[in-house]
């Protein structure tokens, strides 16, 4: 290890002798600025959150702007989605490998340098192209957050982090909406919707500056190497599940979406098979096999997929529908989101209180409230005139904020507990990927049943009457709705199991 991080341990500590240190044999309190360390992550984490919030907010202005379709509007979220889903695992697993604070420290620099590019796209082809460059510069630094906060701090310690990571995705949330909003309403030099990418920039360099000095340099496996093959075929799985998902409206479903949808399963089935072989030759896998053998955390990465699936695509239906549909601003769009995030602020600091280590309850609960939540949205949207009344709204969204928070910190902090620490990288890129799969997954579907709805044609989003634009909103919302209902009662299930186990 090298000096000049909060991690360095003198060449002379006996803990140094005889054998090379893992990441998991090193105390917390080796790293003495962990706590300034944990300000530059969640800084970083928030940067990421306000780009995934503040583009729902925009879509309508980037479509007046450049005349996209719907497809293309589609695109705009879900490539930058798409790249950081294939990317996270991969990345994740190249922290262990290259080291976490330098792929850290790539990522944040890659990812400013793409919200650059963002904002002064010339058309929409180029903007999808800058989203997904985004995306993968992000895949490269989040997984890096989640992995090094689980290495430098301690057991009793970790319950705050993670609530305090909780209560910056729900700022990153407030923020996105809101300031995406503002910043259109001034319409900074005339350059409309771009500037919500170019406030990046300023956040990108004092991350950058505070990182170089705060991070510490944490042990890495030297000896092992990238599976690139693993890579590749994780990456072609995703894609061939999403692609069709995405483009098949447009081209009216033809037989290749299908069986793009069907490959995916060997081609999975041959990723699995080949990070086993990997692992029983002694080889680095992308996923090793003591994640791929733990039980624990394989269900709670699928329950993961699911939950993420079934808010992204809402939000993004919610700010056409507020904009297209009822003519509302980008910051009355975004101020009529606002409960959402104060509901995840409250509950993921309430309830990590009351029940901090309750984690199956915790989720359930969640599952539940969101449920809730969601079908007091579907109901508010179809009881909708010719006047909005955003107001309305602020219930539903506030109890479907109410069970986010409620959830994901325990939802995290129960996956990533059952991994080493040795496979931190990994185990927090797969989660994330999954999460990130999950996102793509559930704007794909709600898309399906959002856009087609509103007309045949890809401008129906422009030319669409209020009574259509009703209809559309309340049938996407029965995806959120079922996949809610499913996730209460399948947790719901697994804690009456554990409790009758004892």
């Amino acid at each position: 290890m090298t000096r000049g991080g909060a991690g360095y341990v003198p060449a002379d500590d006996p803990r140094r002798r005889g054998h090379r240190m893992t990441t998991a044999e090193i105390p917390a309190d080796d790293y003495p600025s962990r706590w300034a360390a944990l300000t530059v992550l969640l800084l970083a984490n928030f940067m990421n959150l306000i780009d995934v919030t503040i583009v729902n907010v925009a879509l309508p202005s980037i479509q007046q702007d450049t005349g996209a379709t719907a497809t293309q509007l589609e695109w705009v979220a879900a490539a930058y989605v798409l790249a950081f889903a294939v990317g996270l695992l991969p990345f994740g697993r190249f922290g262990d490998i290259f080291g976490r604070r330098r792929l850290f420290l790539w990522g944040l620099s890659g990812f400013t340098l793409g919200s650059a590019l963002c904002g002064i796209a010339p058309d929409i082809g180029t903007l999808i192209a800058a989203r997904a460059l985004q995306g993968i510069a992000g895949a490269m630094m989040v997984p890096q957050v989640l992995a090094i906060l689980h290495v430098i701090f301690r057991a009793d310690e970790k319950a705050r982090v993670f609530g305090m990571v909780g209560t910056i995705t729900s700022l990153g949330a407030v923020a996105g909406p809101v300031l995406g909003g503002a910043i259109i309403a001034v319409d900074f030099w005339g350059l409309d919707w771009r500037p919500i990418f170019l406030i990046n920039l300023p956040l990108g360099g004092i991350a950058l500056v505070a990182a170089l000095r705060l991070l510490p340099v944490l042990p890495r496996q030297e000896d092992a190497t990238p599976d690139w093959l693993g890579m590749a075929l994780f990456g072609v799985a995703i894609t061939l599940i999403v692609l069709p998902l995405i483009e098949g409206r447009t081209f009216d479903w033809p037989w290749w979406t299908f069986a793009a949808m069907i490959a995916a399963i060997p081609v999975g089935a041959l990723f699995l098979w080949w990070e086993h072989l990997r692992s029983r030759s002694g080889a680095s896998a992308l996923m090793p096999a003591s994640l791929l053998s733990n039980g624990a955390y394989l269900s709670n990465v699928a329950l993961v997929t699911l939950f993420f699936s079934g808010v992204p695509g809402m939000f993004l239906m919610l700010a056409i529908f507020f904009q297209s549909g009822f003519g509302l601003t980008p910051l009355e769009s975004g101020l009529a989101t606002v409960p959402f995030p104060v509901g995840v602020m409250i509950a993921s600091t309430v309830m990590g209180r009351l029940l901090g280590h309750w984690h199956d309850r915790r989720i359930f609960i969640g599952a539940a409230t969101l449920t809730v939540g969601m079908t007091l949205m579907h109901l508010t949207v179809l009881a909708t005139g010719d006047t909005l009344g955003a107001i309305r709204f602020a219930l539903p969204l506030f109890v479907c904020g109410l069970g986010m928070g409620t959830a994901i910190p325990a939802l995290f902090e129960t996956t990533l507990s059952t991994v080493a620490g040795t496979d931190a990288g990994a185990g927090s890129g797969a989660m994330q990927a999954f999460q990130q799969a999950g996102a793509v997954l559930g704007i794909a579907i709600v898309s399906q049943l959002f856009f087609p709805t509103l007309g045949p044609n890809e401008t129906a989003v422009a030319t669409a009457s209020r009574e259509t634009f009703v209809e559309a909103a309340a049938l996407g919302f029965w995806w959120p709705i079922l996949a809610f209902a499913g996730l209460a009662l399948f947790t719901g299930l697994r804690f009456s199991l554990r409790r009758m186990r004892g």
